[in-house]
């Protein structure tokens, strides 16, 4: 059924429409599995009109002309009334395809056939010649989102090319008032466009807001290039929120780090899946706005803010899979950082994510775990799951959670002789359980260091260090932050008996990487109306890595200005941990 829908929306994709200035002389073929999608501009009554056909590769070109044909004709007659009008209109429009020696092939060929005959090929129409060519590159869509910000970047939405490279393809950014020097509005096509931009990512200025903005890709690859392809923005560029808090932590961030120097983010950017519903808007954040808590506005901040911080890596909670494909990946990707995807598990939507600087960090691969399934499988949680796996509540309770943690390592390309593992995690969050968030860090931790083992046999001659990044969701009081900053989390601690139904006894973690929290403990990390407190940190190796900057975080009076978080000028319900690291 997924394949299904997937050929489905490359049908609707292939109807995408064209700008007005491609060439009106080229017919395009594109092979794509079984089906060939055909595409033409033609005059009709004055008027540039995009044809778009999708028939089977199999298809006899005589059953492909006659289609043609019947809709040219359709698009002619389409307003006259009167037979004799639609008679005149009609005329003898005469298709046929030409090879490269001006003979006109045989219709018994099939739609398939010519893509493999030595070109060019030609479509005669009535009088004119078309160009076919094949497998241009294409833009399959585009689209700009709804909410455009002046001072806040944006870029196409939904964007996605065939045969195509991004780096060969052109991108064009236009603005123009939509309405004339008397103020009554125009249509589009009359508005003045001027050319503001020549790159995928444009961030109009103030004196933009009120006006309409159009974005224009001429795709192409290493041989070809395509058809030009515009959107237009449906509504204008709007006013922003103003000079948000995070602009003030960029005054510590406006140089990127070298040598042995590198910037490091956490952040839960809270995952549109929990924010698109009436329950949040109206008991979760009701101070929010609800334009503040749509993800095209949300977006737009979560961008900026990390645009500014100039990291060499950066730890995501709360990621939402297609943002991260539509999005955070793309936009990530221009801006010099390659990112992984870890999805929950369970149909949970949304995961972790780990971006890197290409020209800083050399990707060696990755793990992710999905906790409940390695409690029971890896063996060096048996330790844990033995002192539990008879407790049926707390079991029933523990495997039914989705949580994830990752580990992305990478080498810098600075400093051969280091390693890092990059962890992350977001784990469960409920009032009565600091001992299932203190079973799942433990065996994050456990986990890990069966990882820091076999990446010191397999590279004996590097230094490998753990930076573990994330929402714990657990406070500094709480024994997460105890076992991983003091090695031990004793059986006596309150937190086993958050739930007494559940209660774990017996169980002592112990674990021997030297870490610290590189941000300390903050007193808030997140802030809502209903809680507030710190619950996410940067672990880091403290044997190796020293801690050389922390960006300050917003004030008390910044997290309360709009009540809590998220607001107009915070994205998130969280705050984003920043810290410059040093390897000793």
């Amino acid at each position: 059924m997924l394949f299904r829908i997937d050929k489905l929306i490359t049908r609707l994709y292939s109807t995408v429409t064209l700008s007005k200035a491609m060439n009106n002389n080229k017919c395009y073929f594109r092979q794509q599995e079984d089906k060939v999608d055909i595409t033409f501009m033609l005059e009709v009554k004055g008027s540039a009109r995009q044809f778009n056909f999708s028939r089977n590769s199999t298809e006899s070109l005589q059953v492909l002309l006659t289609r043609m044909k019947t809709n040219i004709q359709k698009a002619m007659d389409k307003g006259n009334k009167k037979k004799k009008e639609r008679q005149e209109s009609s005329g003898d429009i005469k298709l046929e395809f030409y090879d490269s020696n001006n003979v006109i092939i045989n219709e018994s060929n099939t739609c398939h056939d010519l893509f493999s005959m030595v070109g060019p090929i030609k479509l005669k129409m009535s009088d004119n010649f078309y160009e076919v060519v094949f497998n241009s590159p294409w833009v399959l869509s585009l689209n700009l989102p709804q909410s455009i910000l002046a001072d806040f970047p944006v870029y196409p939405i939904n964007f996605e090319t065939q045969y195509a490279k991004r780096e060969k393809c052109i991108f064009n950014w236009y603005k123009g008032l939509p309405i004339n020097e008397k103020g009554n509005l125009v249509s589009e096509q009359h508005i003045q466009w001027e050319l503001t931009s020549n790159n995928y990512i444009y961030t109009p200025g103030a004196q933009e807001v009120g006006m309409k903005l159009k974005f224009e890709c001429i795709p192409g690859n290493d041989e070809l290039v395509g058809p030009a392809v515009e959107s237009i923005s449906k509504n204008l560029v709007e006013a922003g929120p103003g000079t948000c808090p995070f602009e003030t932590r960029h005054l510590f961030t406006k140089q990127k780090l070298k040598l042995k120097s590198f910037r490091c983010v956490s952040y839960n950017i809270l995952a549109d899946l929990y924010c698109d519903s009436d329950h949040t808007r109206t008991f979760l954040y009701p101070y929010c706005p609800a334009y503040a808590l749509h993800i095209d506005y949300r977006k737009q901040l979560i961008l900026k803010e990390l645009f500014g911080y100039n990291s060499d890596l950066i730890c995501l909670q709360e990621v939402d899979s297609k943002i991260f494909q539509s999005t955070l990946q793309p936009l990530m990707d221009s801006e010099g950082l390659n990112g992984v995807f870890y999805k929950k598990g369970k149909q949970v939507a949304e995961g972790l994510s780990c971006f890197y600087r290409r020209d800083r960090f050399e990707f060696l691969g990755d793990e992710c775990i999905v906790l409940s399934d390695a409690l029971k499988s890896k063996s060096c949680l048996q330790t844990i799951w033995e002192k539990i796996k008879d407790n049926k509540p707390l079991t029933d309770r523990l495997l039914d959670r989705s949580t994830v943690a990752s580990a992305t390592f990478l080498h810098s390309i600075d400093n051969p002789n280091e390693i890092l593992i990059v962890g992350n995690t977001h784990l469960y969050f409920h009032p009565d359980a600091d001992h299932i968030r203190l079973l799942q860090g433990g065996a994050v931790i456990y986990w890990l260091k069966e990882i820091l083992d076999n990446m010191r046999s397999k590279y004996p001659d590097k230094r490998i260090s753990v930076i573990l990044c994330g929402d714990f969701n657990s406070v500094p009081t709480c024994g997460i932050y105890q076992l991983y900053t003091t090695g031990a989390s004793p059986s006596s601690l309150p937190d086993w008996k958050s739930n007494i139904n559940e209660a774990v006894y017996d169980l002592n973690l112990q674990q021997n990487i030297p870490l610290e929290s590189a941000c300390g403990t903050p007193v808030y990390t997140n802030f809502t109306a209903e809680f507030a407190d710190c619950l996410d940190y940067i672990f880091y190796d403290k044997t190796n890595l020293e801690v050389e900057q922390v960006v300050p975080l917003p004030s008390v009076d910044e997290l309360k200005l709009h009540t809590a978080l998220p607001s107009v000028v915070f994205p998130s319900d969280h705050i984003a941990l920043v810290s410059d690291l040093h390897f000793k």
